[in-house]
C-alpha cells in the first residue's frame, strides 16, 4: 500500500485513531533529502502491512508541522496509540527506519 497523504482534515481519523503504529514522513517537494528518503518510505509502506505509513507536506500543512515541532526535514515520527514514541531527522538507511519500527 502506498503512503497515505495526511492533512489537518484526516489527521485525527488516520493517525490518532489508528489501531496500528503510524510512521509519518514530514517532507516538502523542494527538499532534496526528502526526495532521497521518499522511495525508502514508499518501500516500507508496501512491505510492512503492520504499520500505517503516512506523509505530511510541511508546506501544505504548516499547522501539523508546528504541532510536531518540525525544525528540519525530512523528519520521521513514529506514533503508537496516538503518542509519539520515536523521531528521526534527516535521511536514514532503510535498515535504521526498520529498526525504529521494531
Amino acid at each position: 500500500m502506498a503512503a497515505l497523504k495526511i492533512t489537518n482534515q484526516n489527521f485525527e481519523s488516520e493517525v490518532m485513531k489508528s489501531d496500528k503504529p503510524v510512521l509519518i514522513d514530514f517532507w516538502a517537494s523542494w527538499c532534496g533529502p526528502c526526495r532521497m528518503l521518499s522511495p525508502v518510505v514508499e518501500e516500507i509502506a508496501s512491505e510492512k502491512p503492520t504499520v500505517k505509513v503516512c506523509k505530511v507536506n510541511v508546506d501544505e500543512e504548516p499547522e501539523l508541522a508546528r504541532a510536531f515541532k518540525v525544525m528540519s526535514i525530512p523528519m520521521l515520527v513514529l506514533m503508537k496509540d496516538g503518542k509519539v514514541v520515536d523521531t528521526s531527522v534527516g535521511v536514514k538507511p532503510k535498515s535504521a527506519i526498520e529498526q525504529m519500527l521494531g
